[in-house]
């Protein structure tokens, strides 16, 4: 809300004047509010490691994230250009694999990724589009200056989250969304329906939503969508393959599914190419695909760029491609299976954040300057054992945002998540889904971790 000189950011203006007017009473009675609407609409979410029950809301505080029309245009350009690179990266690699064979990345480096797909090569997903839907991760330093932290490509999640957040929000400070021309994004869920029935030459196109389950983390994100949409719900046993074609299973029979929105992992997706083991897809899902009999978005083998060793080499991705310098930077990473680096991380590593290249949620990383000897050690030992799986980073002073405490207003720790849809023609949803660390000094937003949300505000200047 304020810069570094301590002064109101223009954006902030009016906002800050409603605030000193509702008083600190009328605020925690909205925020009180602003907790059972989450509830009594359902927003929940699952954390896998907490006994103390399965389901809690991701707390929504009740002052908005506000973003001027300027910053988020440079978000948005941004964003355009890194989702074309990767997605010409991600067609590259499962044909001709040009950049390898021309060296700008280390091929080892790329195909030893265990989200890189053998079976994937040769496939031509619709337009020749892998990444349909992407959540990236932006965080903003003492600089000022936006940075990707990390791209989500295969199932991102929270998307539900940012629009229930904005439906409560509207209700919690009707006057000034029309007075600040706060952008909209309630038409996402008509965007993505029309996004997904252009990945399909059928009429009418069946679309399905295919879940893990009730106990996944992001359920309440599957139903909701699903609902909004107007497409079916389905988990893997509710899906049949006959001669290559899948079919829903109904109480009228068997229905033919168009497109799958999976919300399931590539391994999981069947059993017959994949983890054998997996219960949650569906056998002969895959071949399906590889016929052209179904559309799955997103495309099976998109992890491969979503590989957080991969992200270190995307300003030179984008380079390749398109010839053009990266627009929002990458965060100064460490490829521990670099000696260089390795040794670099080893000897500084209560400095740097380090993350397993194929882990997400907040699990499978280490803060640095918040970590014990003991835990340092043990990272020290899981870098020397696999150095592939892990890289490292400096740890960021993320920007803050103010945020309702049981002490009062006080800064917290922030990222950012927008989303972007990626059909016959590549949409930026104008907000996001503010992560916010409620923990006083904690740089951790992922709501596993204990972290909440914010409405984000994006405004036409």
């Amino acid at each position: 809300m304020f810069d570094g000189n301590q002064e109101l950011r223009p954006q902030y203006a009016l906002f800050y004047q409603r605030l000193k007017e509702v008083g600190w009473k009328k605020l925690q009675t909205l925020q009180y509010s602003t907790d059972r609407a989450q509830l009594s609409l359902g927003m929940t979410f699952n954390v896998y490691s907490d006994n103390q029950g399965i389901e809690r809301i991701l707390h929504l505080d009740v002052i908005p994230r506000i973003i001027s029309g300027k910053d988020w245009d440079l978000v948005e350009r941004g964003l355009k250009q890194r989702i074309t690179a990767l997605n010409l990266f991600i067609h590259d690699l499962y044909h001709e694999q040009k950049i390898l064979k021309d060296k700008i990345l280390p091929g080892e480096l790329v195909l030893s990724s265990a989200t890189y797909l053998e079976q994937c090569k040769g496939l031509h997903p619709p337009e020749d589009v892998w990444i349909h839907i992407t959540g990236t991760d932006i965080i903003r330093g003492g600089d000022g200056v936006f940075h990707v932290l990390e791209d989500n490509l295969r199932c991102p999640s929270g998307v539900s989250y940012m629009l229930e957040n904005r439906e409560i929000l509207k209700r919690t400070f009707p006057e000034l969304f029309q007075k600040l021309s706060v952008r909209t994004v309630y038409d996402y869920t008509h965007n993505l329906r029309d996004m997904l029935e252009s990945l399909s030459s059928a009429s009418p196109v069946n679309i399905a939503v295919l879940t893990p389950g009730i106990y996944n983390s992001a359920y309440f994100e599957h139903a909701y969508l699903a609902q909004q949409m107007g497409a079916e719900l389905v988990e893997g046993r509710d899906l049949v393959v006959r001669d290559d074609i899948v079919f829903m299973v109904t109480t009228k029979g068997l229905q033919r599914v168009d497109v799958i929105y999976r919300r399931v992992d590539d391994d999981f997706l069947d059993p017959l190419e994949f983890r054998k083991d997996s219960v949650l897809g569906t056998p002969g899902l895959f071949n399906a695909y590889k016929k052209g009999n179904v559309v799955l978005a997103n495309a099976p083998g998109t992890g491969v760029a979503d590989d957080k060793a991969v992200y270190a080499y995307v300003p030179r991705i984008i380079k390749y491609y398109l010839n053009e310098d990266i627009i929002l930077p990458n965060v100064e990473t460490y490829i521990c299976d670099e000696e260089d680096h390795r040794q670099y991380v080893i000897e500084n590593i209560g400095k740097l954040v380090v993350k397993q290249t194929d882990a997400s949620g907040g699990y499978g990383m280490l803060i640095g300057p918040k970590s014990t000897k003991a835990e340092q050690e043990e990272f020290v030992r899981r870098i020397k054992e696999n150095p592939r799986n892990y890289i490292a980073q400096p740890t960021i002073n993320l920007s803050r945002v103010p945020t309702l405490t049981e002490k009062g207003i006080e800064g917290r720790h922030v990222d950012l998540r927008p989303y972007i849809l990626y059909g016959k023609e590549l949409k930026i949803i104008p907000g996001a889904l503010t992560r916010v660390a409620l923990t006083k000094g904690s740089l951790v937003v992922n709501s596993s971790q204990g972290g909440g949300s914010k409405d984000t505000w994006v405004l036409n200047d």
